[in-house]
């Protein structure tokens, strides 16, 4: 493959100015793009990563068999990596600037040495050299329903594309060792539903709260076990196709799709369920989130919980960083941590945790289906009105997730809360 040094303008090269503004404009700042340079070329001769820049430069700690990210505009990729860091580095993945045949195994070598890749002083410097996280993106009631829009809302046909057909948009659980597993994700998906329902003591008669509705699978199954259900989504498009399946499923008059916000949620229930919703929440609203659980749930009650968990220093050293997920793909999003979530029950509930069981490595799996699937349907994406940058952005979100969670950098566990009878 011919590397190329193009400086052709973004227009030519299929970025849309309007809709990709960072993305077609790349940033002139000279300075930091040389402090860039020498960083990431010292950098990666740490890891077991090949680089080789248009020009035919190569570089890297990496064997043969490593990832080879090919830097097609070295120019760009380093400007835009001293202006914004990892927004830049992301940015430069859906400008072309950079490309690989290995997605996942490029942000895998870069996620398996994040701690020791960054220098003490640079760390300390964190908050003056990147961007803060917008007040816009803040999830309050009406923040939360915007970023939504931003994600959730962007199109049902479009999640159809790489979910099973259960329309699970969370990790499922494997039966046995996850890797390249022979079970059909739709089946690992239901029993990772179970586990939870199980965990929460559902069964005839439950009053069931679920806080994020999803595509309403959870919801089926749960009313399939007799549960009475009032599901909570602030997404439209979740919850004109949630209907439509629970409908579809004859449950109609056992599930409630509410579109409410979780703060405004109303009764006393005798089980609570809430899959990958705490992600959305923002960290600065967790005992918001966290006390409408403790409020809703009768006591004596069971909490199932399913979160996305970052270690504990990482959440408190990003937590306020504009990052590039947070950009583009989650507004408003935080990772909690095992130690966030604890703190967080002890200071504003009565609710504790009595179990965990976590499952990164079925999550790694889960994603690796899910972008295959992605990229499989590139022509039905295209074909729904997403463009070329839109694909290279949703691709290297999933590689991005899937790395993560394959290197340890992320985890996922299930989590029960119980609140004392008395």
């Amino acid at each position: 493959m011919t590397l190329v040094e193009s400086d052709r303008p973004a227009s030519q090269r299929g970025i849309d100015p309007v809709r990709w503004p960072d993305v077609a404009v790349v940033p002139n700042r000279p300075v930091r793009a040389a402090v860039a340079t020498r960083i990431f070329r010292r950098t990666v001769e740490r890891l077991p990563l090949r680089v080789v820049e248009a020009g035919g430069r190569r570089y890297g700690g990496g064997s043969a068999s490593d990832p080879l990210l090919q830097l097609r505009r070295p120019s760009s990729f380093f400007h835009r990596l001293g202006a914004a860091g990892t927004i830049g580095f992301g940015e430069a993945y859906m400008a072309g600037d950079w490309t690989t045949d290995d997605l996942t195994g490029v942000v895998a070598a870069f996620a398996s040495h994040m701690r020791e890749l960054v220098p003490a002083v640079f760390q300390r410097l964190r908050h003056a050299v990147l961007h803060r996280q917008p007040d816009a993106d803040d999830n309050t009631v009406e923040g939360a329903r915007a970023n939504v829009r931003r994600h959730y809302d962007l199109s049902n046909d479009l999640f159809k594309t790489f979910l099973d057909e259960t329309l699970t948009y969370s990790s499922a659980v494997f039966d046995g060792e996850p890797a390249h597993s022979p079970e059909l994700l739709a089946d690992a998906q239901r029993r990772k539903i179970d586990r939870l329902l199980d965990a929460a003591n559902v069964r005839e008669g439950t009053r069931l709260l679920e806080v994020g509705t999803g595509w309403g699978e959870l919801s089926i199954r749960a009313a399939q076990r007799g549960a009475q259900v009032t599901t909570l989504t602030i997404s439209i498009e979740q919850a004109d196709l949630a209907r439509e399946r629970i409908e579809a499923a004859g449950l109609s008059e056992r599930v409630d799709v509410q579109l409410r916000d979780y703060r405004m949620v109303h009764g006393e229930f005798d089980a609570i369920v809430s899959v990958e919703m705490i992600e959305a929440v923002g960290a600065n609203h967790w005992s918001e989130y966290f006390g409408t659980l403790d409020r809703a749930l009768r006591p004596g009650g069971r909490v199932g919980l399913q979160a996305i968990l970052q270690d504990d220093a990482i959440v408190r050293a990003t937590q306020d960083t504009y990052t590039w997920i947070r950009k583009y793909i989650f507004p408003g999003g935080q990772l909690a941590s095992a130690e966030a979530i604890n703190s967080t029950l002890r200071s504003h509930t009565r609710l504790h945790v009595i179990d965990r069981y976590s499952f990164g490595r079925h999550y790694a799996e889960t994603l690796r289906r899910w972008r295959d699937r992605f990229e499989e349907q590139a022509g039905k994406v295209a074909s729904l009105g997403f463009d070329d940058t839109f694909r290279r952005m949703w691709s290297l979100y999933l590689a991005y997730s899937e790395a993560g969670f394959r290197t340890g950098y992320l985890d996922v566990a299930q989590f029960t809360l119980a609140k004392p009878a008395g």
